[in-house]
């Protein structure tokens, strides 16, 4: 799977000088300047090992990827301002522990900013349960609700999802090719439920907790 830089400016904008994680491997290092720092994260040896090809290429000192999973970052805590994704977190079987990881690594006031398949209502359990609907990160999504629920519940403020792209009955039929669905039978049981949609957040900045930490 890849992100469209074009994709990533519309979920959010790094700023330079800021630390930025990429669940997957690959980022635009110019995207957060010189001072910055860009993370891409990914638990297989062949796309870390293209996008430290594609980092050599680029003469990127700025970027530094890591294997791990998405349930369990490999950094210490507050350590990045921004996450970005594109279609990663709905290939986890632990959704709940993705957003605690994502909240644990980000700074005081950073941004949560994610690009992913929204359910809208309920769908049929057949295709919530296909196994080729989930490496298309179609079956694994969350509900809309329960996307905003789990972000507040971890801690996140200020969580909103963004439709960009609602499917409708001849996008669901051609999703549902190829997974031993009946194509007609489902296809108008889920049209308008799947969307595609920007996911955002923002952990929230520390509080006043008096005179000391606040230098008064």
């Amino acid at each position: 799977m890849t992100t469209q830089d074009s994709t990533l400016k519309a979920t959010v904008k790094e700023k330079y000088g800021q630390a930025a994680l990429r669940v997957q491997a690959g980022l635009s290092a110019k995207r957060v300047g010189p001072t910055g720092k860009a993370y891409g994260l990914d638990m297989t040896d062949e796309m870390l090992a293209l996008a430290n090809e594609n980092k050599r290429r680029a003469g990127a000192e700025n970027v530094e990827f890591l294997k791990g999973e998405i349930e369990q970052i490999p950094l210490p805590d507050a350590s990045v301002d921004v996450i970005i994704s594109n279609c990663v977190i709905n290939l986890s079987g632990d959704k709940g522990k993705v957003l605690r990881e994502a909240f644990r690594v980000l700074k005081p006031g950073g941004r949560f900013a994610v690009s992913d398949v929204v359910v809208r209502g309920d769908v049929p359990a057949a295709v919530k349960t296909n196994m080729e609907l989930w490496i298309g990160c179609v079956a694994g999504a969350l509900e809309e609700q329960e996307f905003v629920t789990l972000l507040k519940d971890v801690g996140f403020e200020k969580a909103s999802i963004e439709p960009t792209r609602v499917y409708k009955v001849e996008d669901a039929a051609a999703f549902l090719n190829g997974t031993g669905l009946d194509a007609q039978e489902f296809a108008s049981q889920i049209e308008g439920k799947f969307m595609s949609a920007f996911v955002r957040a923002t952990k929230p900045a520390k509080s006043c907790c008096g005179p000391d930490c606040c230098g008064g």
